[in-house]
């Protein structure tokens, strides 16, 4: 199971003696390393409940980040479990199901994510290309320091050499991404700033959409029940948020004939503008 030499089993021993757990051998046919019968570990030290949050957090993020570190850890967790509670803890472990993997996506994120763990490890540098906003492409080299999941996106966060700055990177936009020999000194560096919940609601505005219901449950994702009234038997007005850029635009856009922007004004001639350019696309 966990595909280590006999060298890595006696360091391992020794770190557990050294912990402070008496390990005795016993030699000839049949012996070994075992832990001594009369110590116990205080398995009551996490609860029921301690237990399954871990087991849930540690299962969700299997099943994106693969290494032996987490079938390690999932076993040692494991070994926690008293016999009289494995029952309790299972239900409540399969209560709640965390499935970071797409349905569907770029082929590259796994290798991708192993890639930047192993450089992360061992301090190597990454190079990779690189498309940024508008398609420009280029060719970067960086100090990694950190893998960032944020709303279902990988990214990684290091100092670039082409910027001379730290920078966060979408792993769905790297191209042949590689492991330089070369390895670094890492530097004392602040984490990314990545809740902006603050700055995104003071940009917001909120604007009038009519949509039809077939896409309620699409526009759910940005809104509430309470930001919708029935416009007839088939429609709804929403106050829906916005912020005047490319995302929002392609959201609207995104719902296609069964969305109209109703108000401001202004809003509602972009977007028509930008519906004839896209049907001056596919001319007449």
């Amino acid at each position: 199971m966990f595909e280590v030499s006999p060298r890595t089993i006696y360091r391992d021993i020794d770190a557990i003696n050294i912990a402070g757990i008496p390990i005795r051998s016993i030699s000839g046919v049949g012996g070994g390393f075992e832990i001594m019968p009369e110590y116990k570990i205080d398995k009551k030290v996490f609860s029921a409940d301690d237990l399954s949050a871990i087991l849930v957090g540690l299962s969700g993020l299997s099943n994106m980040v693969r290494g032996d570190e987490l079938v390690n850890a999932l076993a040692k967790v494991k070994s926690f479990i008293p016999a009289e509670k494995a029952k309790d803890i299972e239900i409540k472990t399969s209560q709640i199901c965390i499935d970071l993997s797409p349905w569907m996506g770029n082929p590259n994120i796994q290798p991708y994510l192993e890639t930047i763990k192993a450089a992360l490890q061992n301090c190597k540098l990454l190079s990779f290309g690189y498309t940024a906003h508008h398609g420009n492409k280029t060719v970067r080299t960086v100090e990694p320091y950190q893998l960032v999941l944020k709303s279902s996106h990988w990214y990684f966060y290091g100092y670039c050499y082409t910027r001379n700055d730290y920078r966060l990177f979408r792993l769905s936009r790297m191209s042949d991404l590689q492991m330089r020999q070369k390895t670094f000194i890492p530097r004392d560096y602040q984490k990314p700033i990545l809740d902006f919940e603050e700055i995104l609601t003071a940009m917001q505005t909120e604007i009038k959409i009519r949509i039809h219901k077939s896409i309620l449950d699409r526009v759910l994702e940005y809104c509430t029940y309470n930001h919708f009234m029935p416009d007839g038997d088939e429609h709804y007005v929403v106050d829906f948020p916005f912020i005047e850029n490319e995302y929002y635009y392609d959201i609207l856009l995104g719902f296609g004939g069964k969305c109209e922007c109703v108000e401001p004004p202004h809003i509602r001639k972009e977007m028509k503008r930008r519906i004839y350019d896209i049907a001056a696309i596919y001319g007449d």
